[in-house]
């Protein structure tokens, strides 16, 4: 008997489709999309443009489903967030053997940081500093995705923020363009493989294009308004990085730019995108972007729908404007068939480079799942990975000693209290942004170390206070079954609870910071602190005299003044996936030692946001080190410097940096030089260090920031081990946008500065002629 594939073989063959696809050539696939397109009814080829939400299909219901009738009539390109490689072959057989031309459709989902198998939230991911291990999480993100049937994910999301009030920076990767650049090339790597024909490779969609990370006020969605010299000088670059490295698709962000929406923003997706960067991919709306530019007030559904196709938007995501209005529009002359016919190619190429038109169900095998998901293999990655993710803020003695020894690590023995409203949370430990996620899956921190110490240690646990005291704001931050089971009793009673476990404990694990939902998108603060009642707890159990560690929980940076004073050990964990609860204990029980670097500034106070340490000096600059001096530019509350700076991290060791040797104190345009320090372990524990380079070019045509990171390399040392790391600098480093924006490199002096942190630096100068 003939297989329905082979049956579905041959009709392809019949068609040309199967032909055409499988030498996989440009021309080969220019042809194939020609013949294809000449079948096409108008309607046909707007339906490509179409990205639809699924809602919830079973599995068995797709031929009921809403939306099955659009598909069969071919007004649909992709769908979007459906889950299940059951049901995504069910709804793509509606695509492929029900419809008139029978083609395939996208898959799409919000695969961000992992798919079941979770890795730390980007914010965290990004403070490894290490690219092989952050492609290795998107590979694996990749492989598990693809299993269940989805052949693209709306990652990297690649948005500078030098805000922390804005909740979308867990979703980042924080302050700094260079860093920013090296982790979005690696990402699409990491999804894509050498050319997505593999079935476990998946196209990969960076975004949000552009500067969405920059809206006023740190609130989402929000305005941005910056010139464009500091648009490609502090924003762009990583966006550039992924169209570089080959992504296949690039979203539109919710935000204005330069008086108009991005969604119909020619400059941005025509100038820039395809005629600056030569991207050949196509561009998808963010969820409802062009609806919404109603209410941005540049018209109605026709309208906006026709600027956006106008401005270079091949893909509708949910808003339906393409679906409902293109047709009337190419009628009235107002969007042209060669704009519509560009669009619809993007979108069949896409489908062409994945390989869809040769094997529509190349990501629907049903053996995959239970082989490819969530797998021992992956969760050990992810494991490590996490552990390389953490931040170690502060670790001093805990009876204040100088000279004594620091709290962490310890060993795991006696009795462990272990307090917190985040202590024993499934839910909250992947993180926000993890739609795939089985959140009960994940051990909580109090069930892992219960694992990790049995037979040596007695873990006590008790909750000691809610989230906040503001139940309504509780609520707003523990959505999509993230709760934390708010607790009806008094704070007092909490408190009590706690404190008669604390005081017969040995050592205090406090598991304090925000919930996974208080950071992620439509999730700004304007309080940076941990939450009041938590506050509290933590101050009272300091009074019990025993040893405290903090372990927080954040999407964002805090402001912790009163944290960084008084508690002895801080260990920021973020939100670390599925396996953090392990990994938190490798790191607080010596397993690994914790070597994560912030990628964004933490402040003192809110009012120095934005605060981070590429800026640039005003006319009045304070002196370094300097606080209060009238008619400089500080503040009368404050000094400007930050209570963590970008780059910062503990580790358990401890590193020194030897003076830097330059192999020349100049060089010219077609020249380089060489900058190397010795760093030497100096501590009796093995661990990593991020060695930082940073440049600062003294006088410029424009202004220049005091320091831009251009290199980094991360080592690891053996105690009393010395490692001489180099740095190649070339005049390209140099290069920056002017006035003009002409990407130049000006002739002048520079300096080199390489360090542990953007602040703790080794400084010498050279001279570009």
């Amino acid at each position: 008997m003939i297989s329905k594939k082979t049956i579905l073989s041959l009709l392809l063959l019949a068609t040309g489709f199967l032909t055409a696809t499988a030498q996989k050539s440009p021309q080969d696939m220019n042809r194939f999309i020609d013949v294809l397109m000449k079948k096409m009814t108008l309607e046909e080829k707007i339906g490509q443009l179409n990205l639809p939400v699924t809602g919830e299909i079973t599995t068995g219901q797709a031929k009921s489903s809403d939306i099955a009738a659009k598909i069969k009539k071919g007004e649909v390109g992709g769908l979007f967030n459906l889950k299940g490689v059951e049901k995504i072959r069910e709804v793509q057989k509606q695509a492929v053997e029900q419809s008139r031309l029978g083609i395939p459709l996208l898959f799409g989902m919000d695969v961000i940081h992992g798919y079941e198998t979770m890795f730390p939230i980007p914010l965290g991911l990004s403070c490894t500093w290490d690219m092989a291990a952050i492609e290795e999480s998107a590979r694996i993100a990749a492989v598990e995705a693809s299993a269940d049937g989805i052949s693209w994910t709306f990652s990297p999301m690649v948005d500078i923020s030098r805000d922390p009030r804005w909740g979308r920076v867990s979703e980042g990767n924080g302050e700094d363009p260079f860093l920013g650049a090296m982790i979005a090339e690696a990402m699409v790597r990491g999804y894509q493989g050498k050319n997505m024909q593999r079935n476990d490779e998946i196209m990969a969609c960076v975004k949000h294009f552009a500067l969405y990370g920059a809206g006023e006020a740190g609130r989402d969605y929000n305005t941005v308004d910056m010139s464009r010299q500091r648009m490609f000088n502090d924003y762009m670059l990583p966006y550039e990085a992924a169209v570089e490295a080959g992504v296949g698709s690039v979203m539109a962000s919710f935000n204005e730019v330069d008086g108009i929406p991005a969604t119909a923003n020619k400059w941005l997706m025509t100038d820039i995108l395809r005629g600056q960067w030569g991207f050949n991919g196509f561009v998808v709306t963010d969820y409802t972007g062009i609806s919404e530019m109603i209410d941005h007030g540049i018209g109605d559904l026709q309208t906006v729908s026709a600027r956006a196709i106008n401005a270079g938007v091949d893909m509708d995501m949910v808003s339906e404007g393409f679906v409902g209005t293109l047709k009337k529009s190419v009628e009235e002359g107002k969007v042209s068939m060669e704009t519509l016919n560009t669009a619809c190619r993007l979108i069949l190429e896409a489908k062409y480079k994945l390989g869809l038109f040769d094997n529509p169900y190349k990501y629907c095998d049903p053996k995959r799942p239970a082989r490819d998901i969530f797998t021992k293999a992956h969760r050990d990655a992810a494991r490590r990975i996490a552990a390389e993710s953490f931040v170690l803020l502060k670790n001093d003695s805990p009876d204040g000693n100088p000279n004594g020894n620091p709290l962490l690590p310890f060993n795991p023995k006696g009795n462990i209290a272990v307090i917190g409203p985040l202590a024993d949370s499934r839910s909250n430990m992947p993180g926000t942004w993890s739609v795939a996620a089985v959140l009960d899956r994940c051990p909580s921190l109090v069930e892992g170390l219960k694992e990790m110490t049995a037979g040596k240690a007695n873990i006590m646990y008790a909750k000691g206070s809610n989230l906040i005291s503001d139940a309504a704001y509780e609520e707003r931050a523990t959505m999509f079954g993230r709760s934390l089971n708010r607790d009806n009793r008094t704070d007092q009673q909490l408190l009590d609870e706690a404190l008669n476990v604390a005081r017969r404990s040995d050592i205090i694990i406090a598991a304090l910071g925000e919930s996974s939902e208080m950071s992620g998108e439509s999730s700004s603060r304007t309080d940076l602190n941990i939450p009041d009642v938590q506050q509290n707890l933590l101050k009272e159990l300091l009074k019990t005299g025993k040893p405290v560690v903090l372990v927080l929980f954040t999407g964002r940076p805090l402001t912790l003044n009163w944290e960084q004073e008084h508690v002895p050990a801080i260990l920021n964990v973020w939100f670390g996936g599925s396996e953090a609860a392990y990994a938190i204990g490798d790191a607080l029980f010596g397993y690994v030692n914790p070597g994560g670097k912030l990628t964004m500034t933490f402040p003192k106070n809110v009012g120095q946001i934005p605060l981070y340490y590429a800026h640039k000096n005003t006319g009045r600059p304070l002196g370094q080190g300097k606080w209060f001096e009238k008619f400089r530019s500080n503040y009368l509350d404050v000094d400007n410097d930050p209570l963590y700076p970008f780059g910062y991290g503990l580790s358990y060791t401890t590193f020194s940096y030897s003076d830097i040797d330059l192999s020349h104190s100049s060089m010219d345009m077609n020249g380089s030089l060489t900058a190397a320090v010795e760093v030497t372990n100096t501590g009796t524990w093995p661990g990593s260090e991020v060695v930082q380079l940073y440049i600062r070019d003294v006088v410029g045509s424009s202004t220049r920031p005091v320091k831009e990171l251009k290199g980094f390399q991360k080592i690891f040392l053996q105690p009393g081990e010395m490692k001489i790391v180099r740095f190649k600098i070339a005049p390209e480093m140099l290069r920056y946008y002017n006035y003009d924006l002409q990407l130049v490199a000006e002739p002048g002096d520079f300096e080199v500065m390489i360090g542990t942190n953007s602040r703790d630096v080794k400084t010498a100068k050279f001279t570009l002629n």
